[in-house]
């Protein structure tokens, strides 16, 4: 365990988390705009989504191997650098002349295959440099930084497009890989490298790590819980979008998604001042029913002020659902570890939006025309059940012993590698 603070090299590293986000929120937003107005359905949206989800899925494992057996700041600026490679790769392609679902789609997974380097290495580091007790607070941060593309990216690429169109979106994301890259270096410069005196074959560190997490049930648990909560909010990822551009304009979706965002806005700079000290079971369960509802009550009415209320409840819950998570996991995870456990638990838990990604887009589609309300109507129905659905998984929190053990323990000691 890292006895000796680091917050400020966290802070450097969290700037340039916080750039990238926004950058990434761009390129997010303005691509969903152009193929929804290029095809007008959400299916297609969701397919885009899907091939540039995949990558970061399937590597997050040997991305995690990786982590612990390589330079975790090299293996940052090695994933953010290069992501770039495929926003320009749909830039050109824009330039050239209109940008195909089809491409779109390529250069999407070029970039997701890079970034999947990224977030175990990243998560792994957070380890390195501070100590148990920054722990939750840095959460909080790292959840604020996460809002950004939410928060910040909508109204600002709402506004761009008014006056620009989407190939500056991608310009200024482009960018952003710059200084990110320039973050981790003056980390890495600042910390060094961790010697690694024995690496042992990629797949026995995989392996190891698969042991590490079996051997404590509360954490696979909890991994299984998240997979399960993971596919009724990527319901809520994929369709909020058309149910809004069904009738409003990109400005303002722009405008109501920073609306909504500004709840995670207020709960992260909450929990980055303060953090959360115990009851990290009941908070988790309590903002999860809490997003269920909040789901519910978005697709309710076509009207942009309700919507803006619900989406403001269901935001302002995820700071807090992360923090609890994110504490529950780090602190019963050995240090020598994290990297191959955090690719894993990414691995599992989000298998969820991978089944939401496939089927919420054309679910959304079959619903608007079998009932003639049109595929806005179709994701607000689609989103209102996966909230139903939320609030009644998050009561799974409550009932397992495993889970609530995690935080009577703190901590964890390995009982076996192999």
């Amino acid at each position: 365990m890292n006895t000796k603070s680091n917050f400020g090299k966290f802070l450097l590293l969290w700037t340039g988390e916080l750039i990238s986000s926004v950058g990434g929120g761009l390129t997010s937003f303005g691509l969903g705009v152009y193929i929804f107005r290029q095809t007008g359905s959400a299916a297609s949206m969701a397919m885009v989504t899907l091939l540039g989800f995949l990558p970061t899925l399937l590597l997050s494992v040997p991305a995690g191997a990786l982590a612990d057996r390589y330079d975790r700041r090299l293996l940052m600026m090695i994933g953010d650098g290069c992501s770039a490679l495929g926003v320009i790769y749909i830039l050109l392609c824009m330039i050239k002349g209109q940008a195909t679902v089809t491409q779109i789609c390529i250069g999407v997974f070029i970039s997701a295959c890079f970034s999947a380097l990224l977030e175990p290495s990243f998560r792994a580091t957070i380890t390195d440099l501070l100590t148990k007790e920054e722990y939750s607070k840095a959460s909080g941060l790292l959840s604020l930084a996460g809002s950004a593309r939410y928060l910040l990216s909508p109204i600002i690429a709402g506004f761009l497009l008014a006056i620009s169109d989407v190939k500056l979106l991608l310009i200024i994301d482009i960018c952003t890989f710059f200084l990110t890259v320039i973050s981790a270096a003056v980390v890495r410069r600042g910390i060094g490298a961790k010697v690694i005196e024995k690496k042992e074959p990629l797949i026995q560190s995989m392996k190891e790590g698969w042991n590490i997490l079996c051997a404590r049930k509360g954490v696979l648990t909890l991994v299984g819980i998240s997979a399960l909560i993971t596919l009724f909010m990527g319901v809520f990822q994929i369709l909020a979008e058309p149910l809004i551009l069904a009738f409003a304009d990109a400005k303002t979706l722009g405008v109501a998604e920073t609306l909504c965002a500004s709840g995670m806005l207020v709960s992260g700079v909450l929990l980055g001042i303060k953090g959360i000290k115990r009851n990290y079971v009941k908070i988790l369960g309590i903002a999860l029913i809490v997003s269920g509802l909040a789901m519910l009550g978005f697709g309710l009415l076509e009207n942009i002020f309700v919507i803006c209320i619900f989406g403001f409840m269901f935001f302002a819950t995820l700071p807090f659902a992360n923090n609890c998570l994110d504490y529950l996991v780090r602190t019963n995870v050995p240090d020598d570890a994290q990297g191959r456990v955090w690719g894993l638990i990414g691995f599992i838990s989000q298998m969820g939006y991978v089944l939401a990604y496939g089927v919420s887009g054309a679910a959304a589609d079959l619903i608007g025309e079998r009932t003639g309300c049109g595929v806005g109507r179709g994701a607000a129905m689609a989103i209102i059940i996966a909230g139903i659905c939320l609030s009644l998984s998050a009561l799974l929190v409550f009932v397992s012993g495993d889970v609530r053990e995690l935080e009577n323990e703190g901590n964890y000691v390995p009982e076996t590698y192999s």
